[in-house]
């Protein structure tokens, strides 16, 4: 069952988060940009970064992502909160690491599938200290530079599993969110996944697989160029973003994304059958179908 919680009472920061030193395990787009907020907010004393590239590194220190890099054990003794900003594969061989070192320190992820994750550390004796978390929003852009000060406000972020994260654990990364402008959701894993494919994964695989459909069909550049659209450039957007990322994703939640691509394909059949058949009518009741999606997209 899903639950929706806003931030209604104000959160007491000087007691809680104001006193977070914060290392950002990943100094990407979403990594990058938390970094950022906490900083320009005062919401964190001190923000450690820790990247596996040298480049990044350097860009986290020039863009105020963070105020020094260290190796991954001293950072995580250094810090109260630990936050995973990695792609889902190596969040994988991360999380369970992470949790061996930890004490009291709370570790959170960022990442766009949940249960595989959550199962993999499921009997692990820092359990508790783990909560796993899913911010709505993103852009097709990646690394450090990418990173920028307004992600998530007045976005939704996902907690999964949350009875399962111990209790001050729960409360520090919820006091993060809505200290950042954020709502919190609750859901369990299975949904949260299944969910993902409908309103994001299956949206990268279309304009992934629509920008190859043009690349295809338009052998010159130059004229897609010219004759791109907002309309054109808004749907295939998407197809810029970094496959590093979302090749993991699609393989950690596969079988919800071949769920929703199945539909997908079935829906696209329709449009296709319509036109052969010169069913007009119906691609009108189709077309009409899909404007409902007003009522959720206002």
């Amino acid at each position: 069952m899903i639950s929706t919680e806003k931030h209604i009472n104000k959160v007491d920061t000087d007691k809680t988060v104001s006193l977070l030193t914060v290392t950002i395990i990943g100094t990407g787009l979403i990594g990058g940009s938390l970094g950022l907020v906490l900083k320009d907010r005062g919401l964190a004393k001190h923000v450690i970064a820790v990247d596996n590239k040298p480049e990044n590194q350097q860009r986290a220190l020039e863009l105020g992502i963070a105020d020094e890099v260290l190796p991954i054990k001293e950072a995580i003794a250094k810090s109260d909160l630990i936050v995973l900003a990695v792609p889902v594969d190596a969040l994988h061989s991360l999380l369970p690491a992470i949790l061996d070192e930890v004490q009291d320190q709370v570790v959170m992820d960022m990442g766009s599938t949940k249960e595989s994750a959550i199962g993999l550390v499921a009997d692990h004796p820092k359990r508790g200290r783990y909560v796993a978390t899913h911010p709505m929003w993103g852009t097709e852009y990646s690394g450090p530079a990418a990173a920028v000060k307004t992600a998530f406000a007045d976005k939704a972020t996902v907690i999964c599993d949350a009875e399962n994260s111990d209790e001050d654990a729960l409360r520090m990364v919820q006091e993060m969110y809505t200290a950042i402008g954020m709502h919190l959701i609750y859901m369990n894993a299975t949904a949260h996944d299944l969910h993902a494919a409908y309103v994001s994964h299956i949206s990268h695989i279309t304009s992934f697989a629509l920008a190859n459909t043009v690349l295809e069909k338009e052998k010159e550049d130059e004229a897609i160029f010219e004759l791109a659209s907002g309309g054109f450039e808004s749907t295939v957007r998407l197809a810029k973003s970094n496959p590093a990322m979302w090749v993991p994703i699609f393989k950690q939640n596969r079988e919800n994304v071949l769920d929703v691509l199945n539909e997908h394909i079935t829906q696209l059949r329709k449009f296709k059958s319509c036109l052969e058949k010169e069913n007009y009518e119906y691609l009108q009741e189709l077309i009409e179908n899909a404007n409902g999606i007003r009522r959720i997209l206002k």
